[in-house]
């Protein structure tokens, strides 16, 4: 019998290079840039309706996790400076590009809405603020997917449809728990079904993730590290959403048990899916497979349209 194969590169060297991104700081950037970009369209349509408190948690909530993506974006480039230099071009083209000045215009729009919710100060500007951000909001969000998936990491490029998806649906999950949480039930409704719809849509989108890709990439986001923080990620992510969806709004504590836990599933999340990546590079037999089986269906496509 021939043993399984043994997939190594030269000199045991990897076949890609390493994950230059570091932990904590990028995985909680991913995480924190979501919650933020979620919060501030939460913020505005609980200001549409006339939800003050919400409204006020939400644009806190948003100016205070933008701030502190920026110190972990800020901890792992090494010094400001780097990023400064990222806005001398505007690249279409490039998710680390548009995620630069998105995060430029998002900042800034996100703080002063928080400022003037907070002391009360212009209000008209603030309002203005308030809407400048929820249309940041979204992109800051999903541009992370994007900027993972456009790297040759094989567990993120392979994920690159549903990683968006994941992504989106997470922060949403997130901004919805952590007004859960913070908000009296009463005037947490926004929050508590934007809890629900994020924590749902993002069951699903990893379910999905995960039988699309089968073995191969698939096994970086069950085994390991990755999988023991996606796994926890999904157990938090169920009880929260049925705690939300059941006795969210009646009862105080369980709002916040609820929301604290989807806050957790989301931040494991990206942890998870970071892990995963590193992984996948890591091991030569996440390039090599995947290359050989994309042969293996060209060479039989070929050869069915040349036998018809």
């Amino acid at each position: 019998m021939v043993p399984p194969a043994e997939f190594a590169s030269y000199y045991g060297r990897p076949v890609l290079k390493d994950v230059a991104w570091g932990t904590p700081a990028v995985p909680g950037y991913l995480f924190l840039g979501g919650l933020a970009g979620a919060s501030s369209l939460l913020a505005a349509s609980a200001q549409l309706t006339g939800r003050h408190q919400l409204a006020r948690t939400a644009k806190t909530a948003a100016a205070g996790a933008i701030s502190l993506s920026a110190v972990a974006l800020v901890e792992d480039l090494g010094r400001p400076a780097r990023f400064y230099n990222m806005l001398r071009v505007f690249k279409p083209t490039s998710p680390m590009s548009i995620g630069s000045w998105l995060l430029t215009g998002y900042g800034p729009a996100a703080g002063v809405a928080a400022v003037s919710a907070v002391t009360g100060w212009l209000p008209r500007i603030g309002r203005a603020a308030t809407a400048a951000a929820a249309v940041f909001g979204p992109g800051v969000a999903a541009y992370t997917s994007a900027l993972l998936a456009d790297t040759a990491v094989p567990a993120w490029h392979e994920a690159r449809r549903e990683l968006p998806y994941l992504f989106v649906s997470s922060a949403a999950a997130a901004a919805g728990g952590l007004g859960l949480a913070l908000v009296r039930p009463e005037h947490a409704g926004p929050a508590r079904n934007l809890a629900v719809i994020g924590a749902s849509a993002e069951l699903v989108a990893k379910n999905l993730l995960v039988r699309r890709l089968r073995g191969g990439a698939a096994e970086a986001y069950q085994s390991g590290r990755a999988g023991h923080l996606l796994a926890a990620a999904e157990v938090l992510s169920v009880c929260g959403l049925t705690v939300a969806a059941a006795i969210g709004g009646r009862n105080r504590g369980a709002a916040a048990l609820a929301g604290a836990a989807l806050v957790a599933s989301s931040a494991l999340t990206r942890f998870g899916v970071f892990h995963a990546g590193r992984t996948s590079a890591h091991d030569p037999k996440y390039t090599v497979v995947p290359q050989r089986e994309r042969l293996r269906a060209q060479e039989q496509a070929e050869f069915a349209s040349a036998a018809v």
